[in-house]
């Protein structure tokens, strides 16, 4: 193919014309201006891929499950660990009762016990009291 035109025979049309067009102008600090025709320009950026985004999306997600992984077996952990405990002090509030309960008994039952012994209560009873250096009886009224 050749890059001229083949001439026009006798009984083709020729087509009509452009219209023609206003001349190009170059804007104030074009190229023109520069007296350059080429200039070197910066290449296009490149679309970035979206996998990182996408690691950094999976990334959180997996620590934040973890997170809620870690903080659900802790809770769970002390709530077991509370149970039973509490299990423990209702055994102990159970042994002080039945310690207590003893306790009672062996009070109302002493003096027949000391009775069965010999033992004899005391007609007179007398202390000794440390603040005042002196011998203090259960009868007498003390004044502070």
């Amino acid at each position: 193919m050749s890059a001229l035109r083949a001439p026009a025979s006798p009984g083709t049309r020729r087509p009509a014309a452009a219209p023609r067009r206003a001349p190009l102008t170059s804007l104030p600090g074009g190229a023109a201006d520069r007296g350059r025709r080429l200039d070197a320009v910066r290449a296009p950026l490149q679309a970035t891929s979206g996998v990182p985004f996408l690691v950094l999306c999976a990334v959180i997600l997996v620590g934040a499950l973890l997170a809620a992984l870690l903080l659900n077996t802790s809770m769970a952990r002390g709530s077991y660990e509370a149970s039973r405990l509490q299990a423990e002090v209702g055994q102990v509030a159970q042994d002080v009762q039945t310690q207590q309960e003893k306790l009672r008994s062996a009070e109302s039952s002493l003096a027949e016990r000391a009775t069965k012994l010999g033992m004899v209560p005391a007609e007179d009873p007398t202390m000794i009291s440390v603040e005042k250096r002196a011998k203090v009886g259960i009868g007498d009224t003390e004044t502070p």
